[in-house]
């Protein structure tokens, strides 16, 4: 991928794609569980961590790794889950877990100007 994407499916695509290209199957579930971290990290650097500034993507023997840099020193935290059925309706919380609990290896690394959150899935 050239540059940063702009939105979370941009990303998304990217993964889709580099998934579909590197000559082996790929199982169904891998692939869901690879477009949906994806997801959630860039759509979390995006709304939480001052902005996505980097994004990479590869298969390195038999995992996908995922690196997303953003514009913020702090490390996620989990918070408790927000009821969809409340006053607001929206829904929060879920993403970090989900992130942690799908991938293989989860890695934060701090950068001159925030973090590097890397993470490995099985595919």
């Amino acid at each position: 991928m050239q540059g940063v994407p702009v939105r979370a499916a941009e990303a998304r695509n990217f993964v889709h794609d580099l998934l579909h290209r590197i000559g082996s199957p790929v199982d169904d579930l891998a692939l869901v569980d690879a477009l949906l971290v994806t997801t959630e990290l860039v759509t979390n650097a995006q709304r939480h961590a001052g902005g996505l500034t980097g994004f990479t993507a590869h298969v390195v023997e038999g995992y996908l790794e995922v690196a997303v840099e953003d514009g913020s020193a702090h490390h996620p935290v989990a918070v408790p889950p927000v009821d969809p059925s409340g006053d607001s309706g929206a829904t929060r919380g879920y993403g970090w877990p989900l992130i942690q609990r799908l991938a293989r290896t989860v890695d934060i690394t701090a950068t001159v100007t925030g973090k590097t959150i890397r993470v490995t899935l099985p595919l």
